[in-house]
């Protein structure tokens, strides 16, 4: 069975850093591109960052840009998201995603297939 497992939250203080986490499982992440979302209560699912199939390429939402880095390593089928510089704005359920891709990258949710069950993040003083 195809799984995503997130792993890595908690709580932390603002300016703390926080290292998330993808395990896949039933499937090599080589052909897959891998999005990190995020969902605080009573907002919309928003895409933060996603990285490519081979990990060549990158996109990033604004507000995290210079204070998220995503990353794969692919011989350990995970894929990580170091979260610097930790503000209450990012408090939010983290999830990740996979989509079959030879390049392609998105920030859309719509374009993903398979997620995880989600971390919780919450940064707070």
């Amino acid at each position: 069975q195809l799984q995503l497992v997130e792993s890595g939250g908690g709580l932390v203080q603002p300016g703390g850093s926080l290292r998330l986490s993808c395990a896949a499982s039933g499937f090599t992440l080589d052909y897959y591109a891998i999005g990190w979302f995020r969902q605080a209560p009573g907002k919309e699912r928003e895409g933060v960052s996603c990285i490519n199939n081979s990990g060549s390429s990158t996109l990033y939402k604004d507000s995290v840009k210079g204070r998220f880095t995503i990353s794969r390593d692919n011989a350990k089928n995970t894929v990580y998201l170091q979260m610097n510089s930790l503000k209450p704005e990012d408090t939010a359920v983290y999830y990740c995603a996979a989509f079959r891709s030879l390049f392609s990258l998105s920030l859309r949710p719509n374009r993903y297939d398979y997620w995880g069950q989600g971390t919780q993040v919450t940064v707070s003083s």
